[in-house]
């Protein structure tokens, strides 16, 4: 069983592809004619002309929408396709979970003939984020264990540029950090069955962190500390594409 069978039951409700996202995804795929999607979870961010995807789990798998491109069980250490079989490989917040990162990428190189994609995020930035820095630090730390470091992706594609993707106020994709200027949503038991730093820590963690940010918020003190961010319509929380040409 994966982490994603355990905690995955709610993904597609709560994890729909935001639309400004979705187009700087697909900025960077380019003109690739055809895709490999890895890690690919219920299928959020493929483009139309996605050849085959990639997910191991089960539960994901069954919440992929009718019309979804074609997929088959397996893991990113281990792809079963071809060499070159696509003209690029995608992998959309995703690599944290890998269990061996160097033969995922390493997988995903061989299998895309001209580019390889992959959305993550820079801990470097994130770490700092309002709810990680003041109410979970916990997540932050289960963070630096599992988020690989730009620098290290980089090296492992053969060097790859980087783009910041910054959270639109209203993102429509419950990811970590989407929820940047509407506290509120982390107090939502469904929206917080969408991220994995909140389902892996667990309710003993968890509910003292939610319960601080619920009084916080009931007086004011959250709204105070954070006026700056209620009038921006979008926010870098250290969300970043790397793009490899091979």
């Amino acid at each position: 069983m994966t982490l994603y069978d355990e905690i995955g039951t709610t993904y597609s409700a709560v994890r729909r592809p935001d639309p400004r996202v979705a187009a700087r995804i697909t900025a960077a795929i380019g003109d690739a004619a055809t895709v490999v999607n890895v890690g690919a979870g219920a299928g959020s961010y493929e483009p139309p002309w996605t050849l085959l995807a990639v997910e191991p789990s089960a539960v994901m798998i069954a919440q992929r929408p009718p019309g979804a491109a074609p997929v088959v069980r397996a893991r990113a250490e281990a792809l079963p396709l071809a060499d070159g079989v696509a003209d690029a490989a995608m992998a959309i917040l995703t690599v944290h979970h890998w269990s061996d990162l160097a033969a995922g990428i390493a997988e995903m190189r061989r299998v895309a003939r001209r580019r390889v994609v992959i959305l993550t995020w820079d801990q470097e930035v994130t770490r700092d984020y309002w709810f990680l820095a003041e109410y979970l630090p916990e997540g932050a730390a289960l963070d630096e264990g599992r988020a690989p470091s730009l620098a290290d992706l980089g090296r492992m594609l053969g060097g790859a540029r980087v783009e910041a993707v910054p959270i639109p106020h209203d993102c429509a994709d419950g990811f970590g950090a989407a929820y940047w200027c509407r506290p509120e949503v982390y107090l939502d038991p469904v929206a917080q069955s969408g991220m994995s730093v909140i389902t892996q820590l667990g309710p003993e963690v968890v509910r003292p962190a939610l319960d601080r940010l619920a009084a916080d918020l009931e007086s004011g003190r959250w709204q105070e500390r954070h006026r700056d961010l209620l009038g921006l319509e979008e926010y870098d929380a250290g969300y970043r594409l790397l793009v490899a040409d091979l």
